[in-house]
């Protein structure tokens, strides 16, 4: 399981991938990004998506190792 350590970098970097278009609230910021804590604010039922273990073992298993994936 991915251990997040609350930096936000991956939820500040939307407009890096098209995939997450409709999330980017126009500066690469998630529109969920509690920006002072890092946290997403809907995280219980955030899309599939943004859940990054769920994304390795639907589409990325294929293309890269877990660890490199993380």
């Amino acid at each position: 399981m991915f251990n997040c350590d609350k930096c936000g970098l991956c939820c500040r970097s939307l407009h890096l991938s098209d995939l997450y278009h409709d999330l980017d609230k126009g500066d690469g910021v998630c529109i969920h990004l509690d920006e002072k804590t890092n946290l997403c604010r809907i995280y219980h039922s955030r899309p599939e998506k943004c859940n990054i273990d769920a994304m390795y073992r639907k589409i990325y298993y294929t293309y890269m190792s877990l660890e490199e994936y993380y």
